[in-house]
């Protein structure tokens, strides 16, 4: 690039940044224009219908954020710039202002390098502050100069302060992540990231990417994002609007399977079983044990005729639907079908005629028929199913304290009183996805996988059986009872064995003196991952002892109230039983504090639940009583790697009893 003036180049930036916006904004106006005007020049109302939604999606793509940058890089390819950006913007003539960051051509911003130029002269990244274009910084890849991690730039949008929901990272994908990012629809992958390495963010522009790439087809088949729980969903909501992609769904597991209010609670022993892959063959093997075997004729009259079907036929006519392998539901109905056809078959012989649609409607409902269904495949609600396993739960495949474990101590006297747990709901789903295929998403996201049961995972697997799937999680940070220790079990039983699973160990958000605290427990949690490695040199780590455990709050509370003299977020940890108590003090300091579920407060202390904590980040994290997280519950340690690495900026660890083995 020639010599040039540096406040010259930067005035022309934000003169490019500003018609880049009026541009946009101009482009929005045209798509009210034609949402306002759409039933007026529609064909017919459900034309109408169909045109309202696309332009109204078409306008809230378009939406723009005065303190989101509409472009953060640029490309000289060839003596020509592309701006690179969060969406696609054009000029009144149709050429492009800005470049999408998914659009081929944006590629390179993420790959070039000097080995690698990829045509690429020169590299430039923008600095913003609140929206304003402040600075820019060149990387000259045809004279061999590049800067990779040391950009000055990429460090500080990286160690950017947290401050609400989390937010998108097109300004700093790096190479290892942009391979993730852009892979084929078709592929599914699991990616096992150690805390910081972006997991999360990974799997999220994924979702955009193919998007961006495949946006008719996942438009009918949608994509589906599945959350550990409401307080992470609301943690990442923000971030596929801000890259112009608002239609895409979000849930919980629980979410998921909610087909009816959960009304009872399960004991340990009856949660862990409920949650054992066993429960599906369980289901499988109680519903098919419902087919009878026809022994009699029946006889159907249609007020003018009557018919026969012989036993042999019948038993036919089940032997074949039940070889199939149709979805419980689905064989029924085929069933009555044919021997509905059977009886037409009959009058057509006897009559000469083809009898009226009305005529074949009536003989699959007359009473020998339907009783001939009712005892050869009997009508089964998932419910009904559940209720029956629960009250007496069949032997085959559980022991007999299994067994007893989840036998309801007292039955319910009708399937509309029964009272369900949330495991039991996953039980229902099982029940149902026998009975009836589910609809199926053209591509999922997982996240927190390693804490998914083999039911649970079943459950999303039949949510994308035609579909891809993008599985992300940390094997160390599994807490749940059925927490994996290694994903191909997992895998298989989210009905993608053949995903390929890939490691991220360069964290970009922690810093390195608090990964290497977390990475003394990775070997007392039972799996086999690699350690995390941070590019981060700077940060805070203070370990608080208290000698008199009564001050132990106190001296909590001083560490929130230090923490508040820095930029950005800070979290307060701890055990769930001390997080009301804690919250209180806060109160009475007047520290006004907000819950994880509360993403839109303005308060900048949060009090977490150390867990609810999982996949959120903060700028200060301040852990209060390790010794309690971990005695809380039986994965107690694998809790406490979770919860020390929520830090991006400093960590505080106050304690009045000895910090675990591994940590002394």
């Amino acid at each position: 690039m020639p010599a040039f003036d540096l406040d010259t180049e930067l005035t022309s930036e934000r003169t490019h940044l500003a018609e880049s916006r009026a541009a946009l904004a101009r482009m929005r106006g045209r798509a009210e224009a034609l949402f306002s005007t759409g039933d007026k020049v529609a064909g017919d109302a459900y034309t109408a219908e169909q045109l309202g939604r696309h332009m109204a999606r078409r306008v809230k793509e378009l939406a723009d954020d005065p303190a989101t940058p509409l472009f953060f890089g640029r490309l000289d390819i060839d003596e020509a710039a592309y701006h690179v950006g969060r969406r696609h913007v054009t000029d009144d003539a149709g050429e492009p202002m800005v470049l999408d960051w998914r659009a081929p051509l944006s590629r390179s911003f993420y790959r070039a390098s000097v080995r690698d130029p990829q045509g690429v002269a020169t590299r430039r990244r923008f600095g913003f502050v609140k929206g304003e274009l402040t600075s820019f910084e060149d990387e000259h890849l045809d004279r061999g100069e590049e800067l990779g991690t040391s950009s000055r730039i990429l460090t500080a949008e990286i160690e950017r302060p947290r401050v609400g929901p989390m937010r998108d990272i097109v300004a700093t994908i790096q190479p290892e992540q942009d391979e993730l990012v852009r892979a084929e629809i078709t592929d599914s992958i699991c990616v096992q990231g150690a805390p910081g390495t972006g997991k999360t963010a990974v799997g999220l522009h994924r979702a955009a990417y193919l998007l961006y790439l495949h946006r008719e087809r996942l438009r009918r088949s949608g994509v589906l994002i599945v959350g550990p729980n409401t307080a992470f969903l609301s943690y990442i909501s923000a971030v596929l609007p801000t890259l112009g992609e608002v239609e895409v769904q979000q849930a919980t597991v629980d979410e998921l399977v909610g087909r009816t209010t959960v009304r009872a609670t399960d004991t340990p022993e009856a949660a862990l079983v409920k949650h054992d892959v066993r429960m599906a063959e369980v289901l499988r093997r109680a519903l098919w044990a419902k087919l009878g075997k026809p022994t009699e004729p029946i006889m159907v009259s249609d007020g003018s005729y009557r018919w026969r079907i012989d036993a042999e036929p019948l038993r036919r006519i089940v032997d074949e639907a039940r070889r199939d392998g149709l979805p419980y539901a689905v064989g029924r109905e085929r069933v009555r079908a044919r021997v509905v056809g059977l009886l037409q078959r009959q009058s057509e012989y006897r009559t000469g005629n083809s009898p009226t649609d009305g005529w074949l409607r009536r003989m699959s409902k007359v009473a020998p028929v339907t009783g001939f269904l009712d005892a050869a495949w009997p009508a089964v609600t998932p419910e009904a199913l559940v209720t029956e396993v629960l009250t007496d739960p069949p032997a085959g495949v559980l022991d007999d304290q299994e067994r007893d474990a989840i036998r309801w101590a007292k039955p319910p006297r009708t399937v509309k009183s029964a009272k369900f747990s949330a495991a039991d709901l996953l039980l229902i789903d099982e029940a149902a996805g026998l009975l009836e295929r589910a609809a199926s998403f053209g591509h999922v996201v997982v996240d927190e996988a390693q804490d998914l049961s083999p039911m649970q995972a079943r459950a999303i697997a039949r949510r994308s059986e035609h579909g891809s799937i993008t599985v992300l999680g940390d094997l160390a940070q599994g807490t749940a009872p059925w927490a994996a220790a290694e994903w191909r079990e997992t895998l298989g039983h989210l009905g993608k064995p053949e995903a390929a699973v890939v490691p991220l160990t360069i964290g970009f958000r922690v810093p390195a003196s608090v990964l290497t605290l977390a990475n003394r427990l990775l070997p007392a949690l039972g799996v086999d991952v690699p350690e995390a490695v941070s590019l981060r040199s700077d940060g805070d780590l203070v370990l608080v002892p208290v000698a008199d455990p009564s001050a132990l709050d106190a001296e909590t509370l001083a560490e929130v109230t230090a923490a508040l003299v820095h930029e950005g977020s800070v979290a307060l940890i701890a055990a769930d039983e001390a997080v009301d108590r804690l919250r209180g003090h806060l109160a009475a300091a007047g520290i006004p504090n907000a819950t994880p579920d509360d993403v839109d407060a303005e308060e900048r202390v949060t009090v977490v639940p150390a867990t609810l904590v999982k996949g959120l980040e903060y700028d200060h994290v301040v852990v209060h009583e390790p010794a309690d997280i971990v005695a809380a519950e039986p994965k107690g340690l694998n809790r406490l790697y979770v919860v020390l690495t929520r830090a991006v900026s400093r960590l505080s660890v106050v304690h009045a009893k000895p910090l675990p083995g591994p940590l002394a």
